[in-house]
């Protein structure tokens, strides 16, 4: 638990560019730039592809792209950030499993820091990688879940949701897709 407090401390300081304690003076979180929606998602897009790649893995993607959010505590329409959650599900767990190895020699890289890898608190104890990326401003997180793993019917899939950090949209812009 304490873990997992610190792990989430950590992620709040490199997406915000702020520690927690920085935020407690204001009710209004701190953007960390100022970039247009349309910037973002791109780069979210990429950063997703680039996950992809070094996965190496082929099998059924999901559909979804990335959306906006409105930063907690912002007000909507000024500050956003994007999350891109999307999914692989693979032909076996022992080939999903390479691809977390993969992810986890290889994110670091591509300037990526791992800071968590290990099993998650779930009844599955499923496997998860956390990594931020300092420069880019973005993290992911990455669950694997093992065929039938945790009592449910499912077939092996790995989890991956990308998030930039909270962003200010351009002076004489609004964020205005959500």
């Amino acid at each position: 638990m304490f873990g997992n407090l610190l792990l989430s401390a950590a992620m709040i300081t490199v997406l915000t560019g702020c520690s927690m304690t920085d935020q407690a003076d204001s009710s209004t979180p701190k953007p960390v730039g100022t970039r247009s929606v349309d910037d973002v998602d791109s780069e979210t897009k990429q950063i997703s592809s680039q996950i992809l790649d070094i996965m190496a893995v082929k099998g059924t993607m999901s559909k979804s792209g990335p959306g906006v959010s409105t930063c907690e505590g912002a007000e909507r329409g000024k500050l956003f950030l994007m999350r891109h959650p999307w999914s692989l599900t693979g032909p076996s767990d022992a080939e999903l499993m390479k691809a977390m190895t993969r992810l986890k020699e290889d994110l670091p890289k591509h300037g990526w820091k791992i800071v968590g890898y290990g099993p998650n608190s779930s009844k599955a104890k499923s496997l998860e990688l956390t990594a931020d990326h300092a420069a880019k401003k973005f993290a992911v997180k990455i669950e694997f879940w093992e065929k039938n793993s945790g009592g449910d019917t499912n077939e092996p899939t790995l989890l991956v949701n990308v998030v930039s950090a909270c962003y200010q949209v351009p002076d004489g812009e609004k964020v205005d897709r959500f």
